[in-house]
């Protein structure tokens, strides 16, 4: 596993690729008794946390992995991390994606110098080209949250996360295959174990939340969702974040679609913000009050701003 040293030094290194994101008051959602604040991933480069991993992983590649370049399975977030940073690093890289990620993703991805390729009905099927590409190619695949230097990359949000609130007591993280919420839980539980830990998926399909229900990783059926971002499954096969989700997480909650369309418009018209779903329903945590570990100082992880316009726009109509 990793440690809060091993995140240390990934903010070491990648501190000069990354932005170091604001950490704002929300006026519309504190009370008297609660201070929320927002850490927005959703101002990193390329739009979301996902460069934090990526740039970690691909700095820790010898000479001749760089050179072969890499491949990564990305509904989106993961792909633009991944291009980006194998842009600055010199290196090529070849991003597989299934044919549900909407076109405007793709096209995000291409224009980051990735070469894009739409394999498969969905994140798994596309994950398994994915795989059998890399092993036929002898080609680094860099996985979007079971490797141990992605989840120290985005454990890094962590250590700003406290550098800026040292009076946390509760964390907020939209939750996927649990690289983003392990690595940040990590960070922050290793210093000040007394604070909580609130995962938070949508109820179409939380690949994290139904594995820790059943006590080990299982499938789950990839539906249509505003947050499609946390689509996907964590793999039967998970070595790192199913053993940390266990251990870290605190409350894990789950949210409708409405209330999804409902936080991405509060965003806007409360902050100024513009998110995608998947970055939207934290605050929907606190707004409705869905937990009973919220404390006095809360942070609500706004982890990307990658949506698609002309869905937004009919959002916040």
């Amino acid at each position: 596993m990793i440690s809060l040293e091993d995140i240390k030094r990934a903010h070491n290194n990648i501190s000069k690729y990354i932005y170091k994101t604001p950490q704002v008051h929300s006026t519309s959602l504190s009370k008297k008794n609660q201070r929320v604040s927002l850490k927005l991933e959703s101002m990193q480069i390329t739009g979301s946390f996902k460069l934090r991993g990526a740039i970690n992983k691909l700095l820790s590649l010898n000479d001749e992995q760089k050179k072969r370049g890499v491949i990564a399975v990305s509904t989106g977030n993961h792909g633009k991390g991944v291009a980006y940073a194998a842009k600055q690093l010199g290196i090529k890289s070849k991003i597989f994606m299934s044919n549900l990620v909407p076109t405007y993703r793709r096209k995000a991805i291409e224009n980051l110098g990735a070469n894009v390729k739409i394999v498969g009905t969905n994140s798994d099927e596309a994950d398994q080209y994915a795989r059998d590409y890399a092993l036929k190619n002898n080609v680094e695949l860099v996985h979007p949250f079971d490797d141990l230097k992605i989840i120290a990359g985005q454990g890094t949000i962590g250590l700003e996360i406290l550098e800026a609130m040292p009076t946390v007591d509760t964390v907020i993280v939209p939750t996927s295959g649990g690289g983003l919420i392990g690595g940040i839980a990590i960070a922050i539980k290793e210093q000040k174990p007394e604070i909580k830990i609130i995962a938070v998926s949508m109820k179409r399909g939380p690949s994290m939340f139904e594995s820790l229900k059943a006590g080990k990783p299982v499938d789950v059926v990839e539906e249509e969702t505003l947050a499609d971002c946390l689509g996907g499954s964590i793999g039967l096969e998970n070595k790192y974040t199913f053993k940390i989700a266990q251990d870290t997480i605190d409350d894990f909650v789950l949210i409708d679609e409405d209330k999804i369309a409902e936080g991405i418009k509060f965003n806007f018209e409360h902050h100024k913000l513009i998110t995608e779903g998947a970055a939207a329903i934290s605050i929907m945590v606190v707004k409705d009050q869905l937990s009973k570990h919220l404390g006095k100082n809360i942070i609500c992880l706004i982890c990307g701003g990658n949506i698609d316009a002309e869905l937004f726009s009919k959002i916040i109509q």
